[in-house]
């Protein structure tokens, strides 16, 4: 039934049309507006469960693939075709679409956390109107970027997602909100001047194309691409002209400025140190069902993007700078970790908590093995979802108690039991207990560098360590000890509460006891990759 429907198209703009039904309803009408929201927000999930029904992972998402030319610009440059006729080149932009073993994941990812950030969403006070709206359109841009496959579109998307938070920190955060914002905006910004730097030297270099050929770099035909970026004899039939302007452009010093352009631009996003300050601010000033669309989703746009780009579209200079990539992953590791032993204020240990998770993916992406990249793509996952039910739980509490330091509460437990039984699931998750989620990326990632960086790997293994430290500290402190008497009456979470908590918690552990659900959807999807990989690289 999928193959005619235009099921990704839908997925991607179902909550852009829900943003301008928002728009239409009166402000003053917030119970319209939330139902509005939600529903729109709903339709994909259930969009994105039926794709996962339907999908077949030894087909690679083939039959799931939406494609236009919606812009071509002819460049008076002929060139021979390999039936030996002469081509005009052009620069094609295309509305391309498409969905494989490494979207799709993310795809549930974001379907699933989005749909639990709007029924958290119940504890915003204020312009409703305007904040659905822009949760709406944020939550187009996010999914387009999961499923463009041309580089235009993609940047397009990934910017569609900037202002939308931008806005969603800076009007409905805490009080340190404006600055948190500005600085999400200038971090972000600087990313994406990078990215598009990298876009305009792949575009300009790689984007002529004859009749045979693909039009532009980033068509989903990743071994045609590649092989007329890496191999200097795909030049052989063009005209002197366009050799010349491919053999400036393609120089080795390019390349490498591209990667590298590439990976700051998706290593601020993740984030990697020293590119994570920005980060702190968002998780401590921004509204929680906010953070949890920024923990849970937005973060993992950079691990997707350096994985989708950086690791096949340069596979060489990704093995030359895996030693270095594994560096920083266990510099990230260790620093968030030790960070987060010694904070008082719990969005503080999130938020350092998450910068040490990141670096275990980093680590599954720098082993360039199949098992230590389905590891980062599954840390991502699982680290999603706890984050999205820690900050949650984090506004759950701060709505009852106007405070979230550990020093300041305490006792929890006896006044609200269920949320502290959540709250220790969600921390037990986070520190890497096994038959729970945290468990499974982590080991998968330290397994795919082991074999490689054995020394890397036992290092950034000590992170684990110092998760349960600060975990157990600051959950212990919140659920146990003596209660202040201030929270004796407090009430525990209510249905639009307890709903997303339970459907996060349940999420947890089937992924913990059952990660087929995910390993069977990536497995086809980097074997084929890495396959392509090691021959380009060999070659």
């Amino acid at each position: 039934m999928l193959d005619h429907l235009p099921i990704l198209s839908l997925i991607t703009f179902i909550p852009l049309v829900g943003a301008l039904i928002v728009l239409m309803l009166p402000a003053a009408r917030s119970n319209w507006l939330r139902a509005t929201a939600i529903l729109f927000t709903v339709i994909p999930l259930a969009l994105c469960l039926w794709l996962f029904a339907a999908y077949q992972p030894a087909a690679g998402g083939g039959a799931y693939t939406e494609q236009a030319t919606w812009l071509s610009i002819p460049l008076n440059i002929d060139a021979f075709s390999g039936s030996g006729a002469v081509e005009s080149l052009k620069l094609s932009f295309d509305y391309h679409l498409a969905v494989d073993g490494i979207s799709m994941p993310m795809l549930l990812l974001t379907a699933v956390v989005s749909t639990m950030s709007v029924l958290a969403s119940v504890q915003i006070r204020k312009r409703w109107k305007t904040y659905y709206v822009l949760f709406l359109l944020l939550l187009t841009g996010i999914y387009g970027v999961f499923l463009a496959r041309d580089l235009v579109l993609f940047f397009i998307f990934f910017e569609v997602t900037l202002i939308p938070m931008f806005f969603l920190i800076g009007i409905w955060g805490y009080y340190g909100r404006e600055k948190a914002a500005t600085r999400f905006l200038l971090y972000n910004g600087l990313g994406s001047a990078a990215m598009l730097l990298a876009f305009l030297m792949l575009i300009a270099t790689l984007g002529l194309s004859t009749a045979d050929n693909v039009n532009l770099v980033y068509s989903g035909n990743y071994n045609v691409l590649l092989s007329n970026f890496t191999d200097p004899s795909a030049l052989a039939n063009l005209e002197m002209q366009r050799a010349e302007y491919f053999r400036i452009f393609l120089s080795d010093n390019a390349k490498w400025a591209a990667f590298l352009l590439l990976l700051v631009a998706f290593g601020i996003k993740v984030p990697i140190f020293p590119f994570h300050t920005w980060m702190l601010k968002v998780h401590t000033e921004a509204p929680p069902a906010v953070v949890m669309i920024h923990s849970g989703i937005l973060l993992k746009m950079g691990v997707y993007g350096i994985i989708r780009f950086a690791v096949f579209l340069f596979p060489g200079h990704m093995q030359s700078w895996s030693t270095a990539l594994a560096v920083l992953g266990v510099i990230n590791i260790l620093y968030g970790a030790i960070l987060a032993c010694v904070q008082k204020e719990f969005k503080l240990v999130l938020a350092y908590s998450s910068i040490s998770h990141m670096g275990i993916v980093l680590l599954g992406i720098a082993s360039l093995e199949e098992v230590g990249l389905q590891g980062a793509i599954f840390q991502s996952v699982s680290h999603g979802l706890i984050s999205a039910l820690l900050f949650l739980i984090v506004g759950s509490l701060y709505e009852r108690t106007g405070t979230t330091r550990v020093d300041e509460l305490g006792g929890l437990a006896k006044a609200v039991p269920f949320t502290a039984g959540i709250l220790l699931l969600a921390g037990l998750a986070s520190l890497g207990l096994p038959g729970l989620s945290g468990f499974v990326g982590e080991f998968l990632s330290f397994l795919g560098l082991f074999g490689s960086m054995k020394v890397l790997t036992a290092i950034g293994a000590l992170g684990i360590l110092f998760a349960a430290i600060y975990v157990l500290r600051s959950i212990l402190g919140i659920t146990y000890g003596a209660m202040p008497e201030r929270f004796a009456e407090m009430k525990d979470a209510r249905f639009i509460e307890a709903l997303p908590m339970i459907v996060l918690a349940a999420l947890i552990v089937l992924l913990g006891v059952y990660p087929s659900i995910l390993t069977d959807l990536m497995q086809h999807g980097f074997s084929g990759w890495l396959d392509q990989i090691q021959t380009r690289v060999g070659g």
